[in-house]
Order: structure tokens, then C-alpha cells, then sequence
């Protein structure tokens, strides 16, 4: 496993990380307690340095099993979590006074005197203009509870807003081949600043892994039975900011592209590792094998410059027109 600096922050991280949203059950099925801590250790065993979670992942529930898994496993493990979208904040509750709640609350579950990286979670962009909430994060960092801030982002207007914030850890961002916007809107700027990119939906939310079909279900509580506002999914909406439809087919394309010895998503996040402005990826896992196999891909050499412009073309030709929502 290959390690990146972590930004400005100085610690250095596994270029592949684990996102822990399928630790808190429900949103993508059930996982127990048991495989969920399966799945954090296969991924440790692999190299992995970094967890992404948040409070609202279950309830609580991720931070929960990730502060009872390193407390019955100490290890040097660099733990990201993120605030703001529990009901007594999102979507115009911040306060001083409940954003501090949300850490301490956090800091409970995962075991910890001090949170490695809290990031502010989708909040709303009027929220982050007004900058109050960055200043009550300082003071938290001042006063130990965490050691950097950052903030999770859906467009790049959101992310700019947020590098012009002094002391500024991180970005999380979508980032993938069918997302290529960040590499001329955002990375130059976080580059300059020296600013980590953290990359959610490696594989659009799965589409990047070629497994689905025009007619592929999803259990009932999975995230991806529901569109933006809480509706059930209507396949003529945008999933994963294409039209489903539309997002089946292009990824179908994709796998003329793959190389010999490669699976879909392991290309798919080869081409992500591949800008040297990202951090770390953090693909999910439901399984010990899949955490394996996502963290293989530190292993596999580069693509060739060859790929990366067909694959840039695929994106300006036959993707970028049909993006839609926040970008």
C-alpha cells in the first residue's frame, strides 16, 4: 500500500482509505456487527491507514464500531469524520453551541481525546458564506477537541467557497471518470494551497463497477432506491448525477477500455490515483473481500497517457452533456 501526504497536515495516509457509510447499516443493508468489523480489519491487514465516517452514518453507529474496533486493535489509523446533517443541525440549525455538541458527541463514540479530521457534511452553501461555522471549528481545533477541519462538497462552487477559508485541511469531493470537472475547476487550487482531496464514489455509487443492468434493483432500504428529496427512485432520474438509464449504457461502453488483468473498478480507481492532487480514495466495502480488493489497486501500475486521453474524450464527449444537479 502506497502512502500520499495528507495536505499541509503533515501526516501521511494510505492512498486508499475506507469509506464506512455500509457500517451504519440501513442505507445500504444490513451489516453486523460482526462483518462490519471483518471489513475494518481486512482492510487494516491491507494497508489501509484512513477511515472516512460520519455521525449521521446510522445514527452513530459507524463512529461507534470504529471506536470499539481500534480500541480492541490499537492502531495508527487516521480517522476522518463528518458533522451537519443529523435533524438538530441540517439544514438551518448550526449554532456554536450544537456544532460543539456534534463533536463531543462524536469524540464519545469513536473513543478519542481528539478528532484527526472533522469535516463539515453538505452543508448548505448560505451556511458555509456566512463563515461563522468555520470559526467555531478554529476554536474547537485551539482548543484540542480536533486536530484539522475540512468539509465535504457536492459542486465546485461549494469547494472554492471553501479553499478561500484559512486553515483549511481538506476537501471531499466526487471525483471519477464520469466526474472530471475537479481536475481543471479545483485542483490547481488545492494544490497551491495545500489542501488534501479526499475522493467519495470512486465507482459512482457503482455504476463504474459494470455489474448493473438497465433493470438492476436494489434492496429496499438501500440509499439507491431514493432520489435527492427522500422520493423513490424513478429510473428516468439522475443517479449518481446522470440519468440511470444513460449511466448503465456509458459504463457498459467503459469496459473496452479496461486492461488486461484489470476489473472495471479497479481501472476506475487506478485513473483516480493517477492525479497526484488526490490524497485518498475511499471506496465502501460490504465485505472483507471487497475491502481487499478495493485496496489492491495501490498495487497496480498507472494507466497509460494513451488511456487517460481516451478516457478524458469519452468524459467531454458522451458524458459531460448529460450531467445534471450539482456540480
Amino acid at each position: 500500500m502506497q502512502k500520499r501526504l495528507f495536505g499541509s497536515t503533515g501526516a501521511r495516509v494510505s492512498e486508499v482509505g475506507l469509506g464506512c457509510w455500509q457500517l451504519g447499516g440501513g442505507e445500504w443493508g444490513e451489516v453486523s456487527d460482526d462483518l462490519a468489523m471483518g471489513i475494518l480489519d481486512a482492510a487494516v491487514e491491507s494497508g489501509v491507514t484512513f477511515f472516512d465516517t460520519a455521525d449521521v452514518y446510522g445514527g452513530g453507529r459507524s463512529e461507534t464500531l470504529i471506536g470499539r474496533y481500534l480500541k480492541e486493535n490499537p492502531r495508527d489509523i487516521f480517522v476522518a469524520t463528518k458533522l451537519g446533517r443529523m435533524p438538530d443541525l441540517y439544514p438551518d440549525q448550526y449554532t456554536a453551541g450544537r456544532v460543539r455538541a456534534a463533536v463531543d458527541a462524536s469524540l464519545a463514540r469513536l473513543r478519542v481525546e481528539a478528532i484527526d479530521l472533522i469535516q463539515l457534511h453538505c452543508v448548505p452553501y448560505e451556511v458555509m458564506r456566512r463563515g461563522e461555522i468555520f470559526e467555531w471549528l478554529r476554536a474547537l481545533r485551539k482548543e484540542g477537541k480536533i486536530k484539522s477541519f475540512g468539509a465535504s462538497v457536492e459542486s465546485m462552487d461549494e469547494a472554492l467557497l471553501c479553499t478561500a477559508q484559512p486553515g483549511l485541511a481538506s476537501l471531499q469531493i466526487i471525483f471519477n471518470i464520469l466526474r472530471q470537472k475537479p481536475i481543471q475547476a479545483l485542483f490547481p487550487d488545492s494544490k497551491e494551497k495545500g489542501i488534501a482531496i479526499i475522493v467519495r464514489l470512486p465507482l459512482a455509487s457503482g455504476l463504474l463497477s459494470g455489474k448493473f443492468r438497465k433493470d438492476t434493483k436494489f434492496g429496499p432500504k438501500d440509499h439507491r432506491n431514493f432520489n435527492r428529496n427522500g422520493q423513490l427512485f424513478n429510473v428516468g432520474e439522475t443517479f449518481a448525477g446522470i440519468p440511470f438509464e444513460r449511466g448503465v449504457e456509458l459504463a457498459e461502453a467503459m469496459k473496452a477500455f479496461v486492461p488486461d488483468g484489470m476489473s472495471m473498478s479497479q481501472m476506475a480507481q487506478r485513473w483516480i490515483l493517477d492525479h497526484e492532487e488526490v490524497s485518498v480514495i475511499i471506496p465502501g466495502a460490504t465485505s472483507a473481500a471487497q475491502a481487499r480488493e478495493n485496496s489492491s489497486v495501490s498495487e497496480l501500475p498507472a494507466l497509460s497517457r494513451e488511456l487517460h486521453d481516451r478516457l478524458r474524450r469519452f468524459y467531454e464527449d458522451e458524458v459531460a452533456p448529460f450531467i445534471r444537479g450539482p456540480y
